[in-house]
């Protein structure tokens, strides 16, 4: 395992004002709002901040305050954060991103959940902490080979945590995160303590009677889902069936990169009217310039092409059965792109032994609500380890 230091050279950056300084805008309807995606204003309005005022030297040395690594695994570069809690006895605990993420989500929590008595709270907390990339993302750089779906991250994550000396250990993870958190378990039965989730996903069964016995909140949720799925996803069709077409466009523009990831920060998270209403701009800016530097938009679709290619379809690869003795928490954040149905979530979790429904935040949970987050993720910990 090498030492990493992020240092992006300012040629990087003076190409990447320049390109945005060039943009071509497109036209729009008016009056449509979001409705058809981002708007023309607030795209505008972003790409000129990102170009005039966003400091990503400041990012990069908030980053590079934690000690980060790169190794490889399985013919690919595992680039990670590697967060050893003061606290020698403290839990090991692997945080996964997802799409459209990166390690940069995990830094508001980094502190709390590492060394709780420095930020007001109970040492035996304490958590070493394993951020990695996942494969194809960011400062993993892309990957270079066909067969990088969730399983495999799974096994690669297991691997990982074996390398740095960890035999028993926390998983924790939402979008992406949620399945790879998932592979783990199954993938190092005995290594994985438990599974903390910030996003479940729940298909209706077969059984029509499972669907006939929901009560007026699952009911709305289900609804939700289905005009989700109609309605709200495309990006994931076009990853998953024509993810290097896409990567053209995305690699060469750093507006259609930034577009491509703002949208979802505004339909998944709390924000009303703008994205910043629910996640600072600083922070989304930080996650588009990471995709942008390392020109990895192609390859982390990648990963919805692969993953989709799982025992047949997508479904399968979101919904189980999962096959895990460890148990497993959940949060649900009212937010959240869909909402899981307990009903269902314990027909395919055996072990579903935490389950806290919010009041507030959405996809994006420890960059929304990073107290939150921190809360329920010791509150499963502590509930796991007096089994």
């Amino acid at each position: 395992m090498l030492p990493f230091h992020i240092d992006v050279p300012q040629s990087e950056l003076d190409d990447l004002r320049r390109r945005l300084a060039m943009t071509r805008w497109p036209v729009e309807l008016p009056g449509v709002g979001w409705d058809r995606g981002v708007p023309l204003d607030q795209l505008r309005e972003l790409a000129e901040y990102w170009r005039t005022e966003f400091d990503w030297r400041a990012a990069e040395r908030r980053l590079n305050r934690h000690p980060q690594f790169r190794t490889e695994i399985d013919g690919t570069t595992v680039h990670f954060l590697h967060v050893r809690s003061p606290e020698a006895d403290a839990t090991p605990l692997i945080l996964t991103h997802g799409w459209p993420g990166s390690v940069a989500e995990f830094l508001d929590v980094a502190g709390p959940l590492s060394d709780p008595a420095a930020h007001g709270g109970d040492p035996a907390d304490a958590f070493h902490l394993v951020i990695p990339s996942i494969p194809g993302y960011g400062l993993s750089g892309p990957t270079t080979e066909r067969g990088w779906d969730t399983r495999r991250v799974g096994r690669t994550w297991a691997e990982l945590m074996r390398r740095l000396g960890y035999d028993r250990y926390l998983a924790q993870g939402g979008d992406w995160g949620m399945p790879i958190s998932l592979e783990l378990a199954a993938a190092a039965p005995e290594q994985v303590l438990g599974v903390h989730l910030n996003m479940l996903v729940t298909f209706p069964p077969a059984d029509p009677d499972a669907v006939d016995g929901l009560g007026e909140v699952d009911r709305a949720r289900l609804a939700a889902a289905a005009y989700f799925e109609q309605d709200g996803s495309g990006w994931r069709k076009l990853q998953s069936t024509r993810p290097q077409t896409l990567a053209y466009g995305l690699t060469d523009s750093p507006v259609g990169q930034l577009a491509w990831i703002v949208e979802k920060f505004q339909e998944w998270s709390a924000a009303t009217t703008t994205p910043s209403d629910a996640v600072d701009r600083d922070a989304m800016l930080t996650i588009a310039s990471i995709y942008w530097f390392t020109a990895t938009a192609g390859s982390s679709a990648q990963l919805y092409y692969e993953s989709s290619r799982l025992d047949v379809d997508f479904v399968r690869t979101w919904g189980g059965p999962w096959a895990v003795a460890a148990p497993v928490g959940v949060a649900v954040f009212p937010s959240d792109v869909v909402l899981p149905i307990r009903a269902f979530a314990e027909r395919i979790i055996p072990n579903l032994v935490h389950w806290t429904e919010f009041d507030r935040g959405g996809h994006f949970a420890a960059l929304e609500q990073p107290e939150l987050f921190v809360r329920d993720l010791r509150d499963f910990a502590r509930r796991i380890a007096t089994r």
